[in-house]
């Protein structure tokens, strides 16, 4: 059953507004970040991963941002046009703004940690004036990353690009994406995100995001009374996540699908997530039931947690149907499903 319909009229998939960073990953893994002294360097930021990842699986892709005018805005830019993703709604900064900076730790494929320099960063600075209608309902579908929320004027940007998406029938996808520099308070963090959460068709999130998230109208006790929540709400599909333990995507008609992760060698305890939403997206695109859509999202997130990198290893359609097929081959047909 689909429960989301998208208009296949409009050029673009699904455009994400909000960060584009530049993560550093340690080479010299297996340490603690202070005994780190090589590292590689990707693309970074939940809704720029997402964007590579929808890209790499085949979707028009388009973003909206703004980045350094210097030579880091260069290379997030050219790597996206690389990626045929749309950048004429990506800005450049006016006054001296940096892009954000992420250093990550990967002390074992359990104890993964990120430290990120946020202060003034161009991302958080996108104006309002800065997002256009006409692009807006030019896609499909409007991916919100939480963290765009942390801060003025972006988050009015974002709150207007949500406006602006409900107002031209384009689908509201909002990935609560929490991280904790930026934000000044849990009040905050529950206004906004709760103001977008009533807006949208899917919700993404952790338990943890959720109880942020309905932190000033009471947390819900269970998942499944969060999910009832967002869908008196108008939301379709909210998928609460559980780490280790999966995820389940709980449906506006009552049901739930839930799935676990794959089987797999891991390297570092982040990135799944963003594989995970790029691919489910992906699925609901093209129109797939929830279940399946899940498991190949769930795929995506197993094969982002083996990999150095996010964005750098996003994987092609061709690349996550031949993991799952040989991780079921290896351990049953109904391995990722509950």
């Amino acid at each position: 059953m689909k429960y989301v319909e998208f208009d296949e009229s409009r050029p673009l998939d699904v455009i994400p507004i909000g960060r584009i960073a530049i993560d550093f990953n340690p080479t010299d893994m297996n340490r603690p970040l202070s005994e780190s002294c090589n590292f590689n360097k990707y693309v970074g930021g939940s809704p720029a991963n997402i964007a590579v990842g929808l890209a790499r699986l085949g979707k028009k892709v388009g973003f909206i941002g703004k980045v350094s005018d210097d030579q880091h805005g260069d290379y997030v830019v050219n790597y996206f046009k690389n990626d045929g993703i749309d950048t004429s709604n990506i800005v450049r900064a006016k006054n001296g703004e940096k892009i954000g900076l992420t250093f990550t730790e990967i002390k074992s494929p359990t104890e993964s940690s990120i430290l990120m320099y946020r202060d003034g960063v161009a991302d958080l600075m996108l104006e309002p004036s800065e997002v256009s209608e006409d692009y807006i309902k030019s896609a499909k579908a409007l991916v919100i990353s939480g963290t765009a929320l942390s801060q003025s004027p972006s988050r009015e940007a974002v709150l207007k690009a949500m406006m602006l998406a409900k107002k031209n029938g384009t689908v509201v996808i909002f990935d609560i994406d929490y991280r904790p520099y930026s934000w000044k308070n849990k009040d905050e963090i529950s206004v906004y995100y709760s103001l977008v959460a009533e807006n949208s068709d899917i919700i993404l999130g952790s338990r943890e995001e959720y109880d942020l998230t309905e932190a000033i109208m009471g947390v819900c006790k269970t998942d499944e009374e969060s999910a009832k929540r967002w869908h008196s709400h108008g939301a379709k599909i909210v998928i609460i996540k559980h780490g280790k333990d999966g995820s389940t995507a709980y449906t506006n008609d009552g049901k739930s699908y839930s799935i676990k992760p794959f089987p797999v060698k891991a390297m570092k305890g982040f990135g799944g997530g963003d594989g995970y939403a790029s691919a489910f997206i992906r699925c609901l695109l093209e129109g797939w039931d929830v279940i399946d859509a899940l498991e190949f999202g769930t795929a995506s997130a197993s094969m982002l947690i083996s990999a150095h990198s996010c964005s750098a290893a996003m994987p092609t359609v061709d690349a996550v149907e031949k993991f799952i097929k040989e991780e079921k081959e290896l351990y049953g047909e109904m391995v990722a499903r509950v």
